[in-house]
C-alpha cells in the first residue's frame, strides 16, 4: 500500500483557458478539490508555497479551511520556504491549523529555492547573520520552529499579567500535540536529506534534485532516500520515517487527456541550473495508456522506495478535470502497481 496525494502549485492568470482567473478562484477551488479528493479516496492534499508570484503563498488560512471541511485526508505543504518565516508566529499558525484539522497537518518545509525576486526574504524583514548564507538562515529558522513545536515553556511570565498564568515558563499557544512529528524537509541534495533524518523530519523529495552523480533522476533520488533511511536509523529515532516523492503522471484514458498531455509521452529527464552554481536534474513526466504507465512506473526506483506519492496537478484546468486525473490513477494505475 502506498499513500497517494496531490500537489498543487496554485497558479492563476487571466487566461481564457484557465479556470483559475484570480487568487480567489485558486483558493476556493483548492478547498473544493481537497474535499473531492477525500471523497474519491485520495490520502493527501498538498500545496506549494511561493512568494511574489500568482501562486499560493500564505498556506495556513487555506490549510485551516480544508481542515474544517474534511475529515480524513492529510493536509500539507510542499514546501514552506523558511527564509521568509517568523518561526514563533509560524508555530502559532501551524498549531491552530492542526487543531482545526484534528491533527492531520503534514507540513513540508525547506531552506528555500530561487524565488521570483532577488533576496525576497529581505522584504519580509529578514537577513542572514554575519557569516551566514540565506540557506543557513533557513535551516536555523527550521530548527527553531522544530524546537518551539515541542511545547516546552521558554518565556519568562509577566508578574502582573492581564490574565492568570500557569506556573513556570510559558510556551506558545495554541499547542498541538504530535505536530512536531509531522514535519517534513524538502531536500534537494543527499547531504540535506541526511540532515533531515538526523533532526527527526520526514523527507520530501521533489521532481528535481542536485545532479550529484550523472545517473538518471529516479536512481539518484532512490539513492538519496536510502541514505536518508540509513541516517534515520543511525540517529536512533523510535518512530518510522516517511518519504514522499512527487511526479507528474497522466493516464491517457480519453481524447481530452491525449490532447492535453499526449505530447508528454516521450518525456525524459532534463538538466538545468537551479542556481548559478547548482546543476540540477529534473525528473521526467509520465503520460501514457494505463497499461504502459504501470510498466513505466514499476521501473521507477524512487517511487518504490517512498511510502507516499504526490501527483502534481494542472490546477488551472479546474476541479472537475483534476478529479478525473486523480481518479484515473486510482482506478486504472494504482491497483496494477500494488499501491491499492
Amino acid at each position: 500500500m502506498k499513500k497517494i496525494g496531490f500537489l498543487s502549485f496554485g497558479h492563476w492568470a487571466n487566461h481564457p483557458a484557465y479556470s483559475t482567473r484570480t487568487a480567489g478562484d485558486t483558493l476556493l477551488q483548492s478547498i473544493d478539490l481537497a474535499v473531492a479528493a477525500e471523497e474519491i479516496g485520495l490520502d493527501g492534499a498538498y500545496f506549494r508555497v511561493h512568494h511574489f508570484a500568482a501562486q499560493l503563498a500564505s498556506p495556513f488560512p487555506l490549510l485551516s479551511a480544508i481542515g474544517a471541511k474534511t475529515k480524513k485526508i492529510e493536509i500539507g505543504t510542499g514546501v514552506i520556504d523558511m527564509r521568509y518565516e517568523n518561526p514563533l508566529y509560524m508555530v502559532e499558525d501551524a498549531g491552530a491549523a492542526d487543531l482545526i484539522a484534528g491533527g492531520r497537518l503534514q507540513l513540508g518545509i525547506s531552506r528555500g529555492s530561487p524565488e521570483q525576486v532577488i533576496d525576497g526574504w529581505r522584504y519580509f524583514g529578514y537577513e542572514p547573520k554575519e557569516g551566514e548564507t540565506d540557506a543557513d538562515m533557513g535551516r536555523q529558522k527550521a530548527l527553531e520552529f522544530l524546537d518551539k513545536l515541542q511545547g516546552v515553556g521558554f518565556a519568562e511570565p509577566n508578574p502582573y499579567p492581564m490574565f492568570p498564568n500557569p506556573p513556570g515558563l510559558l510556551r506558545l499557544e495554541p499547542y498541538s500535540a504530535g505536530l512536531r512529528e509531522r514535519i517534513w524537509w524538502g531536500a534537494a541534495s543527499n547531504a540535506t536529506a541526511v540532515w533531515a533524518a538526523e533532526n527527526g523530519m520526514h523527507l520530501q523529495s521533489s521532481t528535481l534534485k542536485y545532479d550529484e552523480s550523472g545517473k538518471p533522476f529516479h536512481i539518484q533520488q532512490a539513492e538519496q532516500i536510502r541514505l536518508y533511511k540509513e541516517a534515520w536509523k543511525k540517529a536512533g529515532h523510535t518512530r518510522e520515517p516517511r518519504v514522499s516523492v512527487s511526479r507528474s503522471i497522466f493516464a491517457l484514458v480519453n481524447e481530452r487527456d491525449r490532447q492535453l498531455f499526449g505530447r508528454e509521452s516521450g518525456s525524459s529527464d532534463k538538466i538545468g541550473m537551479i542556481e548559478a552554481d547548482k546543476r540540477a536534474i529534473f525528473g521526467r513526466s509520465y503520460a501514457a495508456e494505463p497499461d504502459q504507465l504501470i510498466k513505466q512506473l514499476s521501473e521507477d526506483e524512487a517511487i518504490r522506495e517512498a511510502d507516499t506519492l504526490l501527483l502534481t496537478i494542472p490546477n488551472t484546468l479546474g476541479v472537475d478535470y483534476n478529479v478525473h486525473v486523480l481518479s484515473s490513477i486510482l482506478e486504472h494505475v494504482a491497483p496494477g502497481l500494488g499501491w491499492r
